[in-house]
Protein backbone atom coordinates (compact mmCIF):
# COMPACT_ATOMS: atom_id res chain seq x y z
CA UNK A 1 0.00 0.00 0.00
CA UNK A 2 1.12 3.56 -0.66
CA UNK A 3 2.66 5.33 2.30
CA UNK A 4 2.95 8.73 0.58
CA UNK A 5 1.92 11.62 2.87
CA UNK A 6 -1.55 13.06 2.41
CA UNK A 7 -2.08 16.78 2.95
CA UNK A 8 -5.43 18.10 4.19
CA UNK A 9 -6.02 21.82 3.72
CA UNK A 10 -7.50 23.37 6.86
CA UNK A 11 -8.14 26.78 8.36
CA UNK A 12 -5.65 28.14 10.89
CA UNK A 13 -8.15 27.59 13.71
CA UNK A 14 -8.67 23.99 12.65
CA UNK A 15 -4.92 23.34 12.44
CA UNK A 16 -4.48 24.67 15.97
CA UNK A 17 -7.33 22.50 17.20
CA UNK A 18 -5.93 19.36 15.57
CA UNK A 19 -2.48 20.08 17.02
CA UNK A 20 -3.64 20.89 20.54
CA UNK A 21 -1.60 22.41 23.34
CA UNK A 22 1.96 21.12 23.20
CA UNK A 23 0.86 18.86 20.29
CA UNK A 24 -1.20 16.76 22.71
CA UNK A 25 -4.00 16.15 20.21
CA UNK A 26 -1.52 15.16 17.51
CA UNK A 27 -0.03 12.60 19.89
CA UNK A 28 -3.45 11.09 20.55
CA UNK A 29 -4.17 10.75 16.82
CA UNK A 30 -0.75 9.27 16.09
CA UNK A 31 -1.07 6.71 18.89
CA UNK A 32 -4.60 5.76 17.85
CA UNK A 33 -3.91 5.11 14.16
CA UNK A 34 -0.17 4.52 13.94
CA UNK A 35 0.35 7.48 11.62
CA UNK A 36 2.64 10.49 11.57
CA UNK A 37 0.79 13.80 11.88
CA UNK A 38 2.52 17.06 10.97
CA UNK A 39 1.15 20.61 10.87
CA UNK A 40 3.47 22.49 8.50
CA UNK A 41 1.06 25.37 8.00
CA UNK A 42 -2.14 25.68 6.01
CA UNK A 43 -3.22 22.17 6.88
CA UNK A 44 -2.27 18.77 8.25
CA UNK A 45 -0.01 16.13 6.72
CA UNK A 46 -0.70 12.44 7.38
CA UNK A 47 1.86 9.69 6.75
CA UNK A 48 1.19 5.96 7.12
CA UNK A 49 -0.54 3.12 5.33
CA UNK A 50 -3.67 3.90 3.36
CA UNK A 51 -6.20 2.47 5.83
CA UNK A 52 -4.63 4.23 8.81
CA UNK A 53 -4.46 7.50 6.91
CA UNK A 54 -8.10 7.18 5.91
CA UNK A 55 -9.25 6.73 9.50
CA UNK A 56 -6.98 9.48 10.80
CA UNK A 57 -8.29 11.78 8.07
CA UNK A 58 -11.87 11.25 9.26
CA UNK A 59 -10.85 12.11 12.82
CA UNK A 60 -8.95 15.20 11.69
CA UNK A 61 -11.87 16.39 9.57
CA UNK A 62 -14.32 15.88 12.45
CA UNK A 63 -12.10 17.92 14.78
CA UNK A 64 -11.63 20.60 12.12
CA UNK A 65 -15.38 20.85 11.50
CA UNK A 66 -16.03 21.53 15.18
CA UNK A 67 -13.22 24.06 15.34
CA UNK A 68 -14.59 25.90 12.31
CA UNK A 69 -17.94 26.19 14.11
CA UNK A 70 -16.13 28.13 16.83
CA UNK A 71 -16.27 25.27 19.33
CA UNK A 72 -13.44 24.75 21.79
CA UNK A 73 -11.68 21.43 21.20
CA UNK A 74 -10.69 19.45 24.27
CA UNK A 75 -9.08 16.03 24.59
CA UNK A 76 -12.51 14.50 25.07
CA UNK A 77 -13.52 15.81 21.64
CA UNK A 78 -10.40 14.30 20.06
CA UNK A 79 -11.04 10.93 21.69
CA UNK A 80 -14.64 10.97 20.46
CA UNK A 81 -13.50 11.84 16.92
CA UNK A 82 -10.98 8.99 17.04
CA UNK A 83 -13.61 6.54 18.25
CA UNK A 84 -16.07 7.56 15.55
CA UNK A 85 -13.40 7.30 12.85
CA UNK A 86 -12.54 3.79 14.00
CA UNK A 87 -16.17 2.67 14.05
CA UNK A 88 -17.08 4.36 10.79
CA UNK A 89 -19.65 6.61 12.51
CA UNK A 90 -20.21 10.31 12.08
CA UNK A 91 -19.47 13.17 14.41
CA UNK A 92 -22.05 14.64 16.75
CA UNK A 93 -23.13 17.58 14.64
CA UNK A 94 -23.48 21.25 15.25
CA UNK A 95 -25.08 23.31 17.98
CA UNK A 96 -28.34 24.12 16.20
CA UNK A 97 -30.44 22.40 13.56
CA UNK A 98 -33.08 20.00 14.80
CA UNK A 99 -32.43 20.89 18.41
CA UNK A 100 -35.03 23.61 18.56
CA UNK A 101 -32.55 26.48 18.41
CA UNK A 102 -28.92 26.98 19.37
CA UNK A 103 -27.69 25.83 22.74
CA UNK A 104 -26.15 28.38 25.12
CA UNK A 105 -22.51 29.41 25.12
CA UNK A 106 -20.85 28.15 28.30
CA UNK A 107 -17.52 29.03 29.87
CA UNK A 108 -15.78 26.65 27.45
CA UNK A 109 -17.61 27.97 24.40
CA UNK A 110 -20.69 26.90 22.45
CA UNK A 111 -22.36 23.82 23.91
CA UNK A 112 -22.72 21.14 21.24
CA UNK A 113 -23.07 17.34 21.05
CA UNK A 114 -19.83 15.39 20.90
CA UNK A 115 -21.22 12.02 19.80
CA UNK A 116 -24.07 10.81 17.56
CA UNK A 117 -25.98 9.59 20.62
CA UNK A 118 -25.73 13.03 22.20
CA UNK A 119 -27.01 14.55 18.96
CA UNK A 120 -29.98 12.13 18.91
CA UNK A 121 -30.66 12.98 22.55
CA UNK A 122 -30.83 16.70 21.80
CA UNK A 123 -33.07 16.05 18.79
CA UNK A 124 -35.38 14.03 21.05
CA UNK A 125 -35.48 16.86 23.59
CA UNK A 126 -36.55 19.22 20.80
CA UNK A 127 -39.20 16.89 19.39
CA UNK A 128 -40.74 15.20 22.43
CA UNK A 129 -42.38 16.44 25.60
CA UNK A 130 -40.81 13.67 27.71
CA UNK A 131 -37.34 12.23 27.12
CA UNK A 132 -35.54 9.54 29.09
CA UNK A 133 -31.74 9.69 28.97
CA UNK A 134 -30.26 6.41 30.20
CA UNK A 135 -26.61 5.52 30.54
CA UNK A 136 -23.40 5.54 32.56
CA UNK A 137 -21.67 8.47 34.20
CA UNK A 138 -19.76 10.87 32.01
CA UNK A 139 -21.94 10.58 28.90
CA UNK A 140 -23.33 14.11 29.17
CA UNK A 141 -26.97 13.13 29.66
CA UNK A 142 -27.51 15.52 32.60
CA UNK A 143 -25.29 18.34 31.31
CA UNK A 144 -27.00 18.39 27.92
CA UNK A 145 -30.46 18.35 29.51
CA UNK A 146 -29.42 21.30 31.68
CA UNK A 147 -27.97 23.12 28.67
CA UNK A 148 -31.11 22.50 26.61
CA UNK A 149 -33.37 23.67 29.44
CA UNK A 150 -31.22 26.74 30.02
CA UNK A 151 -31.45 27.54 26.32
CA UNK A 152 -35.25 27.37 26.45
CA UNK A 153 -35.27 29.64 29.50
CA UNK A 154 -32.92 32.19 27.92
CA UNK A 155 -35.06 32.32 24.77
CA UNK A 156 -38.28 32.69 26.76
CA UNK A 157 -39.66 29.39 25.47
CA UNK A 158 -40.37 28.34 29.08
CA UNK A 159 -40.94 30.41 32.22
CA UNK A 160 -39.04 28.18 34.63
CA UNK A 161 -36.32 25.57 34.82
CA UNK A 162 -37.02 23.05 37.57
CA UNK A 163 -34.46 20.46 38.66
CA UNK A 164 -35.36 17.56 40.91
CA UNK A 165 -33.53 14.58 42.30
CA UNK A 166 -34.42 11.74 44.70
CA UNK A 167 -31.52 12.81 46.91
CA UNK A 168 -33.15 11.83 50.18
CA UNK A 169 -35.61 9.14 51.12
CA UNK A 170 -38.94 10.66 49.97
CA UNK A 171 -37.86 13.97 51.55
CA UNK A 172 -38.38 12.60 55.05
CA UNK A 173 -34.91 13.52 56.35
CA UNK A 174 -34.79 17.11 55.11
CA UNK A 175 -36.02 18.42 58.44
CA UNK A 176 -32.90 17.15 60.18
CA UNK A 177 -30.60 19.16 57.91
CA UNK A 178 -29.75 22.80 58.74
CA UNK A 179 -30.87 25.79 56.68
CA UNK A 180 -33.75 26.56 54.33
CA UNK A 181 -34.92 24.25 51.55
CA UNK A 182 -32.23 25.37 49.10
CA UNK A 183 -29.48 24.91 51.69
CA UNK A 184 -30.78 21.46 52.58
CA UNK A 185 -30.93 20.23 48.99
CA UNK A 186 -28.07 22.06 47.25
CA UNK A 187 -25.33 19.58 48.24
CA UNK A 188 -27.25 16.80 46.50
CA UNK A 189 -27.73 18.97 43.42
CA UNK A 190 -24.07 19.92 42.99
CA UNK A 191 -23.69 18.39 39.47
CA UNK A 192 -26.72 20.32 38.21
CA UNK A 193 -25.59 23.60 39.77
CA UNK A 194 -22.10 23.14 38.32
CA UNK A 195 -23.60 22.70 34.87
CA UNK A 196 -25.86 25.74 35.28
CA UNK A 197 -22.95 27.85 36.54
CA UNK A 198 -20.90 26.77 33.53
CA UNK A 199 -23.69 27.74 31.13
CA UNK A 200 -25.25 30.81 32.76
CA UNK A 201 -22.50 32.14 34.98
CA UNK A 202 -22.76 32.47 38.74
CA UNK A 203 -24.36 35.94 38.75
CA UNK A 204 -27.11 35.19 36.23
CA UNK A 205 -27.83 31.89 37.98
CA UNK A 206 -28.17 33.71 41.30
CA UNK A 207 -30.54 36.32 39.84
CA UNK A 208 -32.74 33.77 38.14
CA UNK A 209 -32.93 31.65 41.28
CA UNK A 210 -33.98 34.68 43.31
CA UNK A 211 -36.70 35.49 40.74
CA UNK A 212 -37.97 31.90 40.88
CA UNK A 213 -37.09 31.19 37.25
CA UNK A 214 -34.74 28.39 38.34
CA UNK A 215 -36.00 26.15 41.10
CA UNK A 216 -34.68 23.13 42.93
CA UNK A 217 -37.12 20.73 44.54
CA UNK A 218 -36.79 17.16 45.81
CA UNK A 219 -39.16 14.80 44.04
CA UNK A 220 -41.31 14.45 47.14
CA UNK A 221 -41.89 18.23 47.19
CA UNK A 222 -43.41 18.18 43.71
CA UNK A 223 -46.43 16.24 44.91
CA UNK A 224 -49.69 18.06 44.34
CA UNK A 225 -48.19 20.63 41.98
CA UNK A 226 -48.88 21.19 38.29
CA UNK A 227 -45.73 22.24 36.44
CA UNK A 228 -46.79 24.45 33.54
CA UNK A 229 -44.59 26.31 31.03
CA UNK A 230 -41.50 24.78 32.59
CA UNK A 231 -38.62 22.55 31.61
CA UNK A 232 -38.25 19.89 34.29
CA UNK A 233 -35.14 17.77 34.83
CA UNK A 234 -35.39 14.68 37.00
CA UNK A 235 -31.81 13.58 37.68
CA UNK A 236 -30.55 10.32 39.22
CA UNK A 237 -34.00 8.92 38.47
CA UNK A 238 -32.87 5.33 39.00
CA UNK A 239 -33.23 6.07 42.72
CA UNK A 240 -36.85 7.20 42.47
CA UNK A 241 -39.43 4.67 43.57
CA UNK A 242 -42.21 3.57 41.23
CA UNK A 243 -44.69 5.74 43.14
CA UNK A 244 -42.38 8.76 42.98
CA UNK A 245 -41.79 8.28 39.27
CA UNK A 246 -45.51 8.06 38.48
CA UNK A 247 -46.14 11.13 40.62
CA UNK A 248 -43.45 13.30 38.99
CA UNK A 249 -44.32 12.24 35.44
CA UNK A 250 -47.93 13.24 35.99
CA UNK A 251 -46.94 16.73 37.21
CA UNK A 252 -46.51 17.94 33.61
CA UNK A 253 -48.82 20.80 32.81
CA UNK A 254 -49.53 23.02 29.82
CA UNK A 255 -46.42 24.01 27.85
CA UNK A 256 -44.12 21.85 29.99
CA UNK A 257 -41.39 19.46 28.92
CA UNK A 258 -39.35 16.99 30.94
CA UNK A 259 -36.02 15.17 30.79
CA UNK A 260 -35.52 12.16 33.05
CA UNK A 261 -31.92 11.02 33.42
CA UNK A 262 -30.36 8.10 35.21
CA UNK A 263 -28.16 5.03 35.15
CA UNK A 264 -30.22 1.86 35.63
CA UNK A 265 -27.06 -0.01 36.75
CA UNK A 266 -26.45 2.33 39.69
CA UNK A 267 -29.57 1.88 41.82
CA UNK A 268 -29.02 2.80 45.49
CA UNK A 269 -32.44 1.67 46.70
CA UNK A 270 -32.54 -1.32 49.09
CA UNK A 271 -34.39 -3.40 46.50
CA UNK A 272 -33.39 -3.00 42.84
CA UNK A 273 -36.91 -3.86 41.69
CA UNK A 274 -38.28 -0.79 43.47
CA UNK A 275 -36.64 1.57 40.96
CA UNK A 276 -39.23 3.54 39.03
CA UNK A 277 -36.94 4.39 36.12
CA UNK A 278 -36.75 1.01 34.39
CA UNK A 279 -40.41 0.41 35.20
CA UNK A 280 -41.45 3.70 33.59
CA UNK A 281 -39.31 3.15 30.51
CA UNK A 282 -40.77 -0.32 30.07
CA UNK A 283 -44.29 1.06 30.24
CA UNK A 284 -43.83 4.23 28.20
CA UNK A 285 -41.27 3.51 25.48
CA UNK A 286 -43.04 3.85 22.16
CA UNK A 287 -45.80 6.11 23.49
CA UNK A 288 -46.37 9.18 21.29
CA UNK A 289 -44.51 12.22 22.57
CA UNK A 290 -42.02 10.14 24.59
CA UNK A 291 -38.47 9.26 23.55
CA UNK A 292 -35.79 7.07 25.12
CA UNK A 293 -32.10 7.66 24.42
CA UNK A 294 -29.58 5.07 25.61
CA UNK A 295 -25.96 6.06 26.10
CA UNK A 296 -23.04 3.62 26.27
CA UNK A 297 -19.35 3.62 27.16
CA UNK A 298 -18.61 4.98 23.69
CA UNK A 299 -20.37 8.22 24.69
CA UNK A 300 -18.24 8.86 27.79
CA UNK A 301 -16.63 12.28 27.36
CA UNK A 302 -14.88 12.59 30.70
CA UNK A 303 -11.39 11.32 31.53
CA UNK A 304 -10.44 8.40 29.23
CA UNK A 305 -10.13 6.19 32.30
CA UNK A 306 -13.87 6.62 32.95
CA UNK A 307 -14.69 4.90 29.66
CA UNK A 308 -12.43 1.95 30.54
CA UNK A 309 -14.02 1.73 34.01
CA UNK A 310 -17.52 1.74 32.50
CA UNK A 311 -16.56 -0.98 30.02
CA UNK A 312 -15.12 -3.13 32.81
CA UNK A 313 -18.34 -2.85 34.81
CA UNK A 314 -20.45 -3.54 31.71
CA UNK A 315 -18.44 -6.68 31.06
CA UNK A 316 -18.91 -7.79 34.67
CA UNK A 317 -22.66 -7.13 34.45
CA UNK A 318 -22.92 -9.14 31.25
CA UNK A 319 -21.05 -12.03 32.84
CA UNK A 320 -23.11 -12.01 36.02
CA UNK A 321 -26.37 -11.26 34.27
CA UNK A 322 -27.38 -8.52 36.70
CA UNK A 323 -26.58 -4.87 37.43
CA UNK A 324 -23.58 -4.00 39.59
Amino acid sequence: MSRAPEFIVLSDAAVRAVAGANSRHVALIEDAFGVLVETPGGGVSLSGDAKARGQAKKAVQAIAARADQGLEIEEADVRVAIGQARSGGSSGGGPGGAMGGPLPVGKRGQVAPKTPTQARYLEALAQCELVFGLGPAGTGKTFLAVAYGAGLLLRGAVDRLIVSRPAVEAGERLGFLPGDLNEKVDPYMAPVWEALTDILGAEQLRRRREKGEIEVAPIAFLRGRTLSHAFVIVDEAQNASRAQMKMVLTRLGEGARMAVTGDPTQIDLPHLGDSGLAHAVGLLEGVKGIAVTRFSAEDVVRHPLVERIVRAYEADTAQRGRPA
